[in-house]
């Protein structure tokens, strides 16, 4: 057993022949490691490229069985009582059992992802010499290991920094686990500047139950992107899940839509045919919604035209845009000219409660507010006497969803930019 192998020395100097003594060899050229009492095999678990339509990786996790060969639960192994050198035993094992075991696939391409615990790499001093020992001994290139960091707190920050440094100076890549829960945030991207950024799988819950949480994951997707960071969108479970992984824009998904966990060298993924019937799914559903907006610019063009009619006319924003703000989806109406400067005071809707919120009374006066830096005037500036249309974001005027409408039209000499924000559902 691992837990009586050095016991005496230091931690950091485990022999890897005698942590590999502990493996012993299954059918089909399998192996198996103990530890405290139970048998420790290999699962792999395909992950996918979309747009290159195969796997392009593994990720390597750990199962336990008893020593009559029945499996146990995965938490029964990482609930035991262990100390800390046990603990360092048990993730060095888990390591060379997954390298030893991989070797075996009939894959010489891919990469391997393994999980290491940030509580273990910022406790090596040495900065895991172990592990590059542990590519030596088998002859491993170390560009086709990706280093997982598991989510986990760390009381020492710089020891997991120069930790993955060590490991990024090995040639490896390295990937950053469960982002979005717990520890895992930009924090730990700015710092530790991974290659890959894993996705939480209570992220793609979230945006599969709420349509809110769904445009976040796009935005959040492009900053992890902007910052370097291949993107991977793990627990994947439905194809409603799967289409939303590719609708955000990230580069792997990982699940058990696609592929389950197998233990031993024969993983049955799903095939690459089915990724490509996936991505045609999405294609057909993408240019039936190739432009969402033509209903909502048919409804509420006749609109903006009389309104411009009536500016033209000499009459203020708040009866020219009477039939805009009686409108029951409409919070407020506005101008500005061509510098973004907001023309006279805003029209709000009457019966909306939305723009009249107590709470958020200082954002309401917005005379000669500069709205320069909003989308939806450059758009306007671009496209004269067109109709254009955001996406939906957070009103700065009252802390609720909307979306703009704003056309570009001269009265006289001027230019303007006449706005109408209605509510986001």
């Amino acid at each position: 057993m691992l837990s009586a192998i050095n016991t005496t020395s230091d931690s950091h100097n485990l022999d890897i022949q005698g942590i590999d003594q502990t493996t012993h060899a299954l059918a089909s050229n399998e192996w198996s490691a103990s530890f405290m009492g139970m048998n420790l095999r290999s699962a792999f678990q395909p992950i996918f490229s979309l747009s290159h339509k195969r796997i392009v990786g593994y990720e390597a996790l750990v199962r336990p069985f008893d020593t009559k060969g029945d499996p146990l639960s995965p938490g029964l192994l990482f609930q035991q009582s262990r100390n800390k050198q046990e603990n360092i035993q048990l993730d060095r094992a888990c390591r060379l059992l997954h390298m030893k075991n991989f070797k075996g696939l009939p894959d010489d391409l891919n990469w391997l992802f393994i999980n290491v615990s940030p509580e273990t790499i910022a406790l090596n001093q040495h900065n895991d010499s172990f592990f590059g020992r542990l590519l030596e001994h088998f002859n491993f290139p170390p560009h086709r290991v990706v280093i997982e960091i598991v989510e986990q707190p760390t009381s020492n920050s710089e020891n997991l920094a120069q930790a993955v440094d060590y490991y990024k100076r090995l040639g490896c890549l390295t990937a950053l686990d469960d982002f979005g829960a717990g520890h895992s945030n930009f924090e730990r991207v700015w710092a530790l500047k991974p290659d890959i950024v894993k996705l939480d799988r209570s992220m793609i819950v979230r945006a599969s139950e709420e349509g809110r949480i769904r445009q976040m994951l796009n935005g959040i997707v492009s900053l992890l992107h902007q910052a370097g960071c291949l993107v991977l969108m793990e627990g994947v479970e439905t194809k409603e899940q799967a289409m939303i992984a590719i609708d955000c824009g990230v580069d792997f998904v990982q699940g058990f839509y696609f592929a389950l966990p197998q233990v031993g060298n024969n993983p049955s993924p799903q095939s690459t045919t089915d990724l490509a019937s996936l991505l045609s799914s999405y294609k057909k559903d993408v240019k039936d919604k190739a432009d969402p907006t033509a209903a909502i610019r048919d409804h509420y063009f006749p609109l903006f035209n009389n309104a411009v009619d009536k500016i033209r006319e000499g009459l203020p924003l708040e009866q020219a845009a009477k039939s805009l703000t009686e409108h029951h989806t409409v919070t407020r109406c506005y101008m500005m000219n061509k510098d973004g400067i907001q023309i006279g005071e805003t029209t709000t809707s009457r019966q909306n409660e939305t723009a009249h919120n107590q709470k958020f009374k200082p954002l309401e006066n917005t005379k000669s507010a500069d709205w320069f830096r909003q989308h939806y005037l450059r758009r306007a500036l671009s496209h004269p006497n067109e109709l254009q249309i955001t996406r939906p974001y957070l009103s700065v005027t009252g802390a609720y969803m909307c979306v703009t409408l704003s056309l570009l039209f001269k009265s006289g000499d001027q230019q303007i930019v006449i706005c109408c924000d209605i509510l986001a559902d």
